[in-house]
């Protein structure tokens, strides 16, 4: 399976795990020892030793794995975050947005890139994006007092709502669905990074001037398309934990979550300030 999620998406997302005999043994029908005879040790045709639930779920992808995987990233980037708005100088935020954020978009892509994850890498872009989230949030926070934990929980509860309704409402993903969030989100992704750089200008175009129906529109978007990545999210956990796909993809299940949820919360709190400010 691939998935359509830009962070995600690679080839061979999952390899299903070869199926093997728990113990080891050679299977009837297999070649047996020299002349035929049994091994030492070898099950009799037709005997099946007990499976192990244990042994049956080892080195492959769960759910608890994906959640310890997901918290320990997400706790890297609020600890990084918070380090972050206590005690970096104001003098110094604007460079170090500019600095992570180049940084954690580069290290999006090596990762998503990579056929096999590596956990060091995806905890790097979590403390680097923490430093970005912590110098975003210490910005908005002097100019509107209290959206930080405002934006936060409209966060939470934004992925809670969605995660209910993919589970309760039982949401397929199909394949033209994947493809329309993957042109929108790429899309998105590059009149963002567009304007970002010419932004470093004075020439930003997108979130200036006073229209706030056309800010409001643009946010309402990118609520939107985050909204639809995390469903993607949920449909990659939930297809490789049935496909039996290795353990080492519960951290890219988890990196795609911390990098779906850290844009909806910056798009949550772009969206409070424009009420804040009317």
């Amino acid at each position: 399976m691939r998935s359509s999620n830009p962070v995600l998406s690679r080839p061979d997302a999952f390899t299903p795990q070869q199926q093997q005999n728990p113990y080891g043994y050679q299977q009837y029908g297999q070649p047996q020892g020299q002349f035929g005879y049994q091994q030492p040790g070898q099950p009799f045709p037709g005997q099946q030793y007990p499976q192990d639930p244990v042994q049956a779920t080892r080195g492959v992808m769960t759910i608890d794995d994906v959640i310890t995987k997901s918290a320990i990233t997400m706790g890297t980037v609020i600890a990084s975050a918070a380090l972050t708005f206590m005690f970096l100088p104001r003098t110094l935020l604007l460079p170090a947005m500019i600095v992570s954020a180049l940084v954690g978009f580069v290290t999006v892509l090596l990762v998503s890139a990579r056929r096999v994850i590596n956990p060091g890498m995806v905890l790097a872009y979590a403390a680097i994006e923490g430093v970005f989230i912590g110098a975003v949030s210490k910005v908005y926070e002097s100019a509107w007092g209290g959206i930080v934990p405002t934006a936060v929980m409209a966060t939470l509860i934004t992925a809670a709502a969605t995660l209910g309704a993919y589970k309760f409402f039982r949401i397929k993903v199909n394949n033209k669905f994947r493809k329309m969030v993957m042109i929108g989100t790429m899309a998105y992704a590059a009149v963002l990074l567009v304007n970002f750089v010419l932004s470093l200008f004075g020439m930003g175009f997108l979130f200036s001037g006073g229209n706030l129906a056309f800010l409001l529109l643009i946010s309402a978007i990118g609520v939107g398309l985050a909204v639809f990545n995390l469903i993607l999210d949920f449909d990659y956990i939930e297809q490789g934990i049935a496909m039996r796909a290795p353990e080492s993809e519960s951290w890219r299940g988890a990196f795609g979550l911390t990098v779906t949820m850290v844009w909806l919360y910056i798009e949550m709190l772009r969206l409070l300030s424009y009420f804040r400010s009317n």
